[in-house]
């Protein structure tokens, strides 16, 4: 129910998606999963707190492991270009493939490409600098893995085994993450193969510098707290969170009982809590990340076989891959790179630097980054895939901390896994999703953006079903016994298409009624009659009602609350106009009314769906800054007009040609 205890905004707002691998173009799970829903975000609040104030952020992560892995196949098969070529080539793809779905990026950018690779490698070695200065980072002495035939050591995509993390049945692991984001150290990875040669590597001694995560365990303790009762944050980041703020264990199984004994009074302090029930293995629990290591070590050497639980570890900074950010030397380090996770995380802060700087004056309410990430009156809304919870939930915050540059943490938004026909998709995967480009082979920019925003993906992971990709089968053709395909198959309703009949028919027909009417009723200018007082008040509690889910980022809430009010009011204007027949003083109501439903419409659905709300204000003859600002969102057509000075039969609206719709199916789904 709506009411006047309005949400509170930020004065200043960046909004930033994930950042997508350099070594690849767009499928749908990114447009879909993540910069829609940044995209609704965005735009909303580019309307509700004007667009001086918000910075939409993102850009390709070039650097990397993953990144190095594409370039050496494409080089394998002819490719001619440097990695840099290879790197611009895909980022180039991906904008196109933004620009098409109308993702209004202020700025996307390249980590590794200008103008953001200076802002980017100059605050990388700041940063670094002052962690190290203040104490936060520590050198460890870890193994790598080495292939014995090709004679190098391996980036952590040219090795691949089973998640050791118990628990994880992810069978596509790395050499220190798995494909669903778990972390552990090389040493762990079950059944290591180096994708080079297809051998075994084997594990040599290297420095590189780490972040003391687990030093933060408070601070982060501290902000589940604070994120619990903060609405904004979903219950699966502070659950997610909390499954690493525990104790360091092994997990040994039971079979091992006796081995373990004989070498348990040579581990370090520990406590040792029975299997229950029908489980299969003991735990074993230390004070903390240093012991178990410890204790990794002696039941390795005893044969002992075990799993390790997730815990906080230290974070991993450098590495030294060719291909990277150039990290400081420090101490006797030398010609280091910088791992591409953590300046992922500070990249959206050198975009945001880079925006700013390469701006017209003027064009931002402030030029310095601080004022966007460090004001109290500022917040910075970061859009994530649920799997990216550990670096942005977990080592950013800590991060954040450790630097003292009184930067504040963001406010996740972590969506579940959009699903394709029902299993994960992944462009690297078995299921092969079809690419953001493909899809617009079938349906337009506003069908699929309204599908997506409406599938609920802060609730669970939901499926994807384009009727237009489904392969399987509907049924057998009586005369003939052939399968019939769901993709072929007429009586076969499309799952993406639901969302979008509202606005081919529903929303359609309230625009043109209103056009067609005012060019038939009132000479092409606004309906003189003042609207009915429950009309306007039907209008401010769906705008009130939208705002509180906007804020809450439930985009399918908030687009349900516009269709049934648009639902409500197409139904008053169907019976009103219809009353009204041969009564031109009653028509004039009726369309008085309507046009004060279309205007709360077009101003509630302009985060969905820009295109057709642009037309729809164009030809109510408003400026954009004026219909689609929020200081004037409970401003009806004739009260706009009157800001011009104008009384409604002065205020021209630009005339429909016959037939005219707003919003058009895709040119396939029209019968032939």
């Amino acid at each position: 129910m709506a009411s006047d205890n309005r949400p509170v905004f930020p004065a200043r707002a960046v909004v930033t998606g994930g950042m997508p691998y350099g070594n690849k173009n767009l499928h749908f799970g990114h447009i879909g999963g993540v910069f829609v829903p940044a995209d609704f975000f965005a735009r909303f609040l580019r309307d509700r707190i004007g667009k001086q104030n918000v910075l939409f952020v993102s850009g390709t992560d070039c650097y990397g492991s993953p990144i190095m892995e594409g370039y050496r196949k494409r080089k394998d098969e002819g490719y001619e270009g440097t990695i840099v070529d290879y790197v611009r080539q895909n980022h180039e793809a991906q904008k196109a493939a933004l620009d098409a779905y109308g993702i209004s990026l202020d700025l996307y950018a390249g980590s590794g490409l200008e103008p953001a690779a200076s802002f980017h490698a100059k605050l990388t070695d700041e940063l670094i600098r002052r962690l190290y200065e203040k104490g936060h980072l520590i050198k460890l002495s870890t193994r790598q893995f080495y292939d014995l035939e090709a004679k190098q050591f391996l980036n952590g995509r040219q090795v691949q085994g089973r998640c050791p993390v118990r628990g994880c049945k992810s069978e596509k692991a790395y050499a220190d993450e798995c494909d669903l984001g778990h972390q552990f150290d090389p040493e762990e990875l079950i059944a290591p193969v180096s994708q080079l040669t297809n051998t075994k590597p084997e594990l040599r001694p290297v420095d590189n510098w780490y972040f003391d995560l687990p030093a933060f365990k408070s601070e982060l303790e501290a902000l589940m707290d604070e994120w619990d009762a903060d609405p904004q944050v979903r219950a699966v980041v502070t659950k997610t969170v909390r499954e690493s703020l525990v104790a360091p264990v092994i997990y040994v199984q039971n079979k091992f009982r006796d081995a373990f004994d004989a070498v348990a009074p040579q581990l370090p302090e520990h406590a040792l809590h029975e299997a229950e029930g029908n489980q299969q293995s003991f735990s074993v629990e230390f004070k903390d990340w240093r012991d178990r290591d410890e204790a990794r070590e002696l039941l390795e050497n005893a044969g002992v076989y075990f799993r390790t639980g997730k815990t906080l570890l230290p974070f991993r900074i450098t590495g030294n891959i060719s291909w990277g950010v150039p990290a400081p030397d420090l101490e006797d380090t030398k010609d280091l790179t910088v791992w591409c996770w953590p300046e992922s995380l500070w990249a959206p802060i050198s975009f945001v630097q880079t925006a700013l700087a390469t701006a017209p004056e003027g064009r931002y309410s402030s030029s310095d980054w601080r004022d966007w990430w460090c004001a109290k009156d500022a917040k910075v809304f970061q859009f994530i895939g649920q799997d990216n919870i550990y670096f942005y939930c977990i080592a950013q915050p800590a991060m954040w901390s450790a630097l003292d540059w009184d930067l504040f943490q963001d406010t996740p938004i972590a969506n579940y896994h959009i699903l394709f026909m029902n299993k994960k998709a992944s462009s690297s995967g078995k299921i092969a999703p079809p690419m953001a480009a493909e899809l617009l082979e079938h349906y337009t920019p506003e069908q699929l953006r309204a599908h997506w925003l409406s599938l609920g993906l802060d609730q669970k992971a939901v499926s994807f079903a384009p009727k237009a990709f489904d392969t399987s089968v509907s049924h057998k053709n009586k005369k003939t016994g052939e399968e019939v395909l769901v993709k072929d198959d007429p009586h076969v309703a499309d799952p993406a298409l639901k969302e979008s009949a509202f606005l081919t028919n529903i929303f359609n027909r309230l625009a043109r009624s209103c056009f067609y009417g005012a060019a038939n009723a009132c000479d092409t200018h606004l309906p003189v009659s003042q609207p009915h007082p429950e009309v306007v008040e039907e209008a401010r509690k769906a705008t009130l009602d939208f705002e509180q889910r906007a804020h809450a980022f439930d985009a399918h809430g908030a687009l349900k609350v516009v269709e049934d009010y648009a639902r409500m009011e197409n139904k008053r204007w169907g019976d009103a106009s219809k009353a009204a027949k041969g009564d031109d003083a009653a028509y004039d109501q009726a369309l008085s009314d309507a046009f004060v439903a279309l205007r709360t419409v077009t101003l509630l659905m302009h985060p969905a769906v820009p295109w057709g709300c642009q037309k729809i204000c164009e030809h109510m003859g408003f400026s954009e800054d004026v219909f689609f600002s929020w200081e004037h969102a409970f401003e009806g057509p004739q009260e706009l007009a009157a800001l011009d000075g104008q009384k409604p039969e002065e205020h021209a609206i630009v005339a429909l040609p016959p037939r005219f719709d707003f919003f058009q199916k895709h040119e396939s789904q029209y019968k032939k």
